[in-house]
């Protein structure tokens, strides 16, 4: 018996759940994920349902328990798959299981991931329900409002009812390395249980402020607002161009405006925490921009929660200190290594654990460099320097005994300082998100050159238009990169689930 259900018992209530469903057999993804979303939507509508009439009552007469759909794959032989490939396929034989949640919003993702499974080991998927409960929490509509206390209104603890969020099983040991299967287990097929991607899910639309259904797989982050305000003018502009590709552009409250009409809403009068913006295109293959503000806390939560929606790039664009002479304010920083003194993955991705420069993002954004500036070749040495960056936690690192770092950072060969861009990086490769880093130099606090008043405003008007322009070109070129090209096996350990 498992911890839900000796609490269950405790409860004294006989468990009420969705009538059996035997387990289908499937060859067609489409069908599978057509059933996934059939599944998903009993699942969660009754639970829904049972809740309003507990509500309703204030009395429970049964303990109310729905569970997630889950695909299984069994194989009981090895396979040659193409030696290019960085997923789609298991390691060796054995019993392959994941639970799914949101397959309207993995729609895609999911035909992709089970197509490629299927062709692979030319076997079937198995398409039923998992033995994990559904939580309440994740059962609702997106913008589901609660008035007032449930608990009130109920003659027995909620938990007595539905299922909760359990934290103790929602955690990234897949994602990390630090799953061990036992000799009955199933072994994982995706990187993230259900409960960890509607947990990720709920704390996406907190932050940001917009719906996970908005999300593109192109993700740009920034630390200032310069960016996002150029961000909303590129946007516009390109929705006014019927060319473009893209369809529409979400702000934060969800508000959409689309080429052929006005905003969907008045933007809104309090920003949330980190701000996302999204230029749609009909196959989520637009861009995503983020103001994660400052500091690695931010970069790590944010990024968390945008990697279970799977995106193909995520790319940071902010500002550093240039950490050399012959570096000048305005000149472009293109990360090949980092220096990770932010600390906080370090209990997740050991320090001493390198992350290495993706050459398709590297190409990719050199290229952008060179198109927009107009430098080319030895020419770009002009503009642009290739090195490492390094991340700090703290902000004033000015004000201590610059001995040490400073000795460290001239170790490292470091030339651009900031406080975001190896969390970012770091984060993409423990979650498998192909990543990178393109900072511009604001300042040079070693050598003197601080921002004096009215420099700021300057700089940033001559030099934001352009850094966006850039990591926009960059994007768009990786967009055109098929993704079994684009997501690299330098990202794959020893043990890797199918599942990209």
């Amino acid at each position: 018996m498992n911890k839900q259900d000796i609490s269950q018992a405790d409860t004294g209530l006989a468990i009420s759940a969705p009538p059996a469903f035997e387990p289908r057999t499937l060859h067609a993804p489409a069908e599978a994920v057509k059933l996934l979303k059939q599944l998903y939507e009993i699942s969660t509508t009754f639970l829904r349902e049972k809740f309003e009439e507990t509500l309703k009552t204030g009395k429970a007469s049964a303990r109310y328990r729905a569970y997630y759909p889950a695909i299984r794959l069994t194989t009981r032989s090895y396979t040659q798959v193409d030696s290019r490939l960085a997923f789609g396929y298991v390691t060796g034989p054995g019993d392959y299981d994941t639970t799914i949640t949101q397959p309207e919003l993995f729609s895609a993702y999911l035909e992709d991931q089970i197509s490629l499974l299927i062709e692979n080991h030319g076997v079937p998927v198995s398409i039923g329900f998992s033995d994990t409960p559904i939580p309440l929490h994740f059962a609702f509509l997106e913008g589901t409002q609660m008035a007032g206390s449930v608990e009130e209104r109920l003659d027995r603890p909620l938990r007595d009812v539905f299922d909760v969020p359990d934290l103790t099983s929602t955690d990234d040991k897949i994602v990390s390395g630090r799953f061990e299967s036992g000799q009955d287990d199933h072994i994982p097929l995706a990187p993230f249980t259900a409960q960890r991607i509607d947990y990720s899910l709920h704390r996406l639309a907190h932050y940001t402020a917009t719906s996970p259904d908005h999300f593109q797989n192109f993700v740009l982050f920034t630390n200032y607002q310069f960016y996002v305000d150029e961000f909303i003018a590129f946007a516009h502009k390109a929705l006014a161009d019927p060319d473009s590709g893209y369809i529409a552009f979400v702000e934060p409250g969800n508000r959409i405006s689309r080429a052929d009409g006005e905003a969907s809403s008045a933007p809104l009068v309090r920003l949330p925490q980190m701000p996302a913006y999204h230029l749609v295109r009909e196959d989520r293959s637009g861009i995503t921009m983020v103001n994660i503000g400052v500091g690695p806390s931010n970069a790590k939560t944010i990024t968390d929660h945008i990697a279970v929606l799977r995106p193909h790039t995520w790319l940071m664009l902010g500002h550093c200190a240039g950490l050399r002479s012959s570096q000048r304010l305005g000149d472009y920083v293109l990360a090949h290594a980092y220096v990770r003194e932010d600390h906080v993955l370090d209990d997740d991705l050991p320090a001493w654990v390198p992350v290495p420069a993706l050459a398709e993002v590297q190409i990719a954004v050199e290229k952008a460099v060179a198109d927009v500036t107009g430098y080319t070749g030895y020419e770009l040495k002009r503009v642009m320097r290739t090195g490492t960056v390094a991340t700090i936690d703290n902000r004033n690192w000015e004000l201590r005994d610059q001995r040490g770092p400073v000795q460290r950072l001239s170790q490292s060969r470091a030339i651009g300082l900031d406080m975001e861009s190896a969390t970012i990086a770091a984060n993409g490769f423990r979650f498998r998100v192909p990543y990178g880093t393109l900072l511009c130099v604001s300042d040079k606090p070693l050598h003197g050159e601080l921002k004096l008043p009215g420099m700021a405003t300057e700089f940033y008007n001559r030099q934001v238009r352009q850094h966006l322009d850039i990591g926009i070109q960059a994007m768009e070129s990786l967009r055109e990169m098929p993704s079994e090209r684009l997501h690299s096996r330098k990202l794959r350990s020893f043990f890797e689930t199918a599942f990209q």
